[in-house]
């Protein structure tokens, strides 16, 4: 199974910026989508970005639309999200997740994901 990591969470002021990234262990990298979700306690995970590995394309639920981007580097196994403009309803534990089917029109639904990192904490201080 394939491990991924996250990093770069932090603790901000609203109206900043952060970075995300996101390893995956396996290389090449055989999954076909890969997506950020984000979660609060007692929530349930929310699909926040999705982009297909080996094509341009990239999905974003409209809280975030114009503010994150996903990007990806295929030959470094790396996927990030830049966040822009933060507010503090981001605030939550971000995931970065992957699958070998592509991404679907309900790419953000988490069961569709079978591999799963551990999350990094995002904090947006009003």
């Amino acid at each position: 199974q394939v491990q991924l990591a996250e990093s770069g969470g932090d603790s901000v002021q609203a109206g900043g910026s952060l970075r995300l990234f996101c390893t995956a262990s396996e290389y090449p990298d055989s999954s076909n989508c890969k997506v950020w979700f984000r979660q609060l306690p007692g929530k349930e995970r929310e699909g926040v970005a999705a982009i297909a590995t080996n094509s341009p394309k990239t999905w974003y639920v409209d809280s975030v639309k114009g503010r994150f981007t996903i990007s990806k580097d295929n030959t470094e196994n790396m996927m990030y999200l830049q966040m822009n403009s933060l507010k503090p309803e981001d605030t939550a534990m971000y995931y970065c997740a992957s699958s070998r089917a592509g991404c679907g029109l309900s790419w953000y639904l988490p069961k569709w994901y079978n591999n799963w990192g551990q999350g990094t904490q995002v904090t947006v201080s009003s």
